[in-house]
């Protein structure tokens, strides 16, 4: 008897000990936890703030419309025709050496009129810092068939050239196969684009009059 009373009072103080060590425990779900400064979702959250207040910005920014030139009436561009002057970029007589054409033919070909190919001051640059890869084309633009014009502004980049150039004057065609400058000239209303398509000259955005006698 005495050693049955000794094993249950043996278990008892086991299971009150262990009932004394839970209640001690805290529970897992009632430790707070502090999130880190850089935790990637207080950084993505701060990101999508960040893009929300310049979108906002932006949208409060008064916005520059270009004026329209008188002679864009109804966007016919009256100033555009024969003799078409054409202004080219590098890569436009890089590719026309690719595809074997002979520029001024070509262009005569393609618009069925008298036309001029002009080249900038910015594009020859370009042409000559190239090197002696592009020897060849170099020796094209010195075509005296070529017009040469000068560039008053100062630096070297061809592109914002001629875009400054089709905006100040609507008087000329681009040509060009960079997809980038295609779509800086195409927000210029009225100027049309020549590229190169299946080895041979395209025209684009011609105004439909002068599209018409083409035909």
């Amino acid at each position: 008897m005495l050693f049955t009373d000794l094993g249950f009072f043996i278990r008892h103080s086991n299971t009150v000990e262990t009932m004394g060590k839970a209640k001690k425990t805290r529970k897992f779900a009632a430790v707070k936890r502090m999130i880190s400064p850089r935790d990637t979702r207080i950084n993505s959250v701060r990101k999508a703030v960040a893009k929300v207040e310049e979108k906002k910005r932006k949208e409060a920014e008064p916005k520059q419309i270009d004026q329209i030139p008188s002679n864009m009436f109804f966007k016919y561009n009256s100033a555009l025709g024969p003799p078409y002057n054409v202004l080219v970029d590098t890569n436009f007589i890089n590719f026309s050496i690719k595809n074997k054409l002979e520029v001024v033919s070509a262009m005569m070909d393609c618009l069925l009129a008298k036309s001029t190919p002009c080249i900038t001051d910015c594009v020859m640059a370009e042409l000559e810092k190239l090197g002696h890869k592009y020897r060849v084309a170099l020796r094209l633009a010195k075509d005296p068939r070529f017009e040469r014009l000068p560039c008053t502004h100062k630096g070297t980049y061809a592109d914002d050239c001629l875009v400054q150039r089709v905006q100040q004057h609507r008087c000329y065609i681009v040509a060009t196969c960079d997809r980038e400058l295609k779509r800086r000239i195409r927000k210029v209303p009225g100027v049309p684009i020549m590229y190169i398509s299946n080895r041979k000259y395209v025209i684009e955005r011609l105004p439909e009059a002068n599209a018409a006698k083409i035909k």
